[in-house]
């Protein structure tokens, strides 16, 4: 093909990525966005492929065993994985841009022309696709409860992780200054272990900030990969990627009232809070929440994690519906780092068809707490912890977070009087407007939902 005609259908590619990335930021345009996205790797995928210089037998044996493994996965994923998913996702994206750097050195080792340029991508291809790797892999381990969400911490850690940083830009200097396999094990031994250094000390409360951080460094290992190879589309794509992923972070950060660097160096989690409870927690029968329910006149449904793990997000819009047919005002709060992930709640109800005018955001919803009648938080914990307001020696005191507790009545869902992911109990279960509705999630808003229709 043309190598004019493969540009240009990689133009075409770019801006389908970047119009998609685009309309991913709305609930009512991500599934087109997505769509578009796809339409754009497929399309430089094509020109990639009919540019020449492969082998087709391993290209169309990669794309048939890759595709049969993605239609497994989403298909037998349920939305509780999606977390653990993504992180995985994430990973092999660095993984691809390691074998990327690896192969090119392996075809040629001296790199031939533009070598210093070659050699300094790869260098980058692999450190930024090792430390992905391996650190979405920890990031896997701990969503999926496979290893403690709590941090892991050993006394020196800073100073190992600084040592091992070094030990990677020496061996980068050497290697682009004069490529070697020795070099390259070495570098990519010395990525992957800084991959896992640098994310066990992170708490499982700052899992979403890791997941979007990842994303953005896969992101960058492919742009990186793809100078390598000297692939405009591919530069341009893990670019966009980085980029977005980026912004998402720096997003995240900030609804937790953290930088980056507290996430990745303050050991979330390892602190619990120093503020004396009082009182104790009191349930209540769906019988009884039924009976405030239909008094109601405005309703927040708040959800979290828990109502993933019940899927309980079609039971929840049920139980939303019939409110509104009961002259009721009903809402979604959502918090941005609810979840396990960025994202997590937004997709879960988009399944459950929650009509988009309805999911609010934290700061839209916060300062109409007051009048809310009844806030229903779905699973939720550290997203509407008042101690993030009040207790100073709480690990997330600052965080911005829902403020249910102001509300006139708050039922919390919850199976048991256990803490969150994070390990902080929730001193809104505490509180006299709260009362506790244990229990399967589903089960009880699918009994909610039967006492009205009754």
């Amino acid at each position: 093909m043309d190598n004019q005609i493969v540009d240009f259908a990689y133009i075409i590619a770019a801006v389908l990525f970047i119009f998609g990335i685009k309309m991913l930021g709305s609930a009512a345009t991500a599934r087109k966005g997505n769509l578009m996205s796809s339409l754009g790797m497929g399309l430089a995928v094509v020109a990639t492929l009919i540019a020449g210089g492969f082998s087709w037998t391993f290209v169309i044996v990669g794309i048939a065993v890759g595709g049969l493994i993605g239609v497994i996965c989403a298909k037998k994923v349920q939305m509780t994985g999606m977390p653990e998913l993504v992180a995985l996702f994430n990973g092999f994206g660095g993984l691809a841009s390691v074998l990327v750097g690896w192969a090119e050195f392996a075809k040629d080792p001296t790199f031939g022309e533009n070598a210093l340029i070659k050699s300094i991508a790869v260098v980058l291809a692999i450190l930024i696709g090792g430390i992905t790797f391996t650190g979405s892999i920890v990031a896997y381990l701990k969503l999926s409860g496979k290893v403690g969400g709590a941090p892991t911490v050993f006394p020196g850690q800073k100073f190992v992780n600084a040592l091992v940083l070094l030990g990677i830009v020496v061996v980068g200097v050497l290697f682009a200054m004069n490529p070697s396999a020795t070099l390259l094990y070495t570098l990519i031994g010395l990525s992957c272990l800084l991959g896992v250094l640098g994310v066990i000390p992170i708490g499982g409360g700052d899992m979403p900030v890791v997941i979007s951080f990842l994303n953005s460094c896969s992101g960058l290992a492919a742009s990186a990969a793809g100078f390598v190879i000297f692939n405009n589309v591919l530069i341009v794509a893990g670019c966009l990627v980085g980029a977005s992923g980026l912004i998402l972070t720096v997003i995240m950060c900030k609804a937790m009232n953290r930088t980056l660097g507290n996430v990745f160096f303050g050991g979330f989690g390892a602190a619990g809070t120093k503020q004396e409870i009082e009182g104790e927690m009191k349930a209540i029968s769906v019988d009884d929440a039924y009976y405030v329910l239909e008094a109601a006149q405005s309703v927040v449904v708040v959800p979290g994690y828990g109502m993933a793990v019940a899927q309980a997000q079609h039971v929840t819009r049920e139980l939303g519906e019939v409110l509104e047919e009961n002259g009721c005002e009903v809402r979604y709060a959502i918090h941005p780092v609810a979840g396990r992930m960025p994202g997590h709640m937004n997709v879960l109800l988009a399944e459950a068809d929650v009509p988009y005018e309805q999911l609010c955001e934290m700061d839209d919803v916060n300062p109409t707490m007051e009048t809310v009648d009844v806030a229903i938080v779905v699973g939720a914990n550290d997203v509407v912890n008042p101690a993030a307001l009040e207790d100073e020696g709480c690990a997330i005191y600052g965080m911005p977070i829902i403020n249910v507790h102001q509300a006139r009545t708050v039922f919390a869902l919850k199976r048991g009087q256990g803490a969150g992911f994070s390990g902080l109990v929730n001193t809104l279960f505490f509180r006299e407007n709260t009362r506790m509705i244990y229990g399967d999630a589903k089960e009880t808003l699918t009994n909610l939902v039967a006492q009205f229709k009754d």
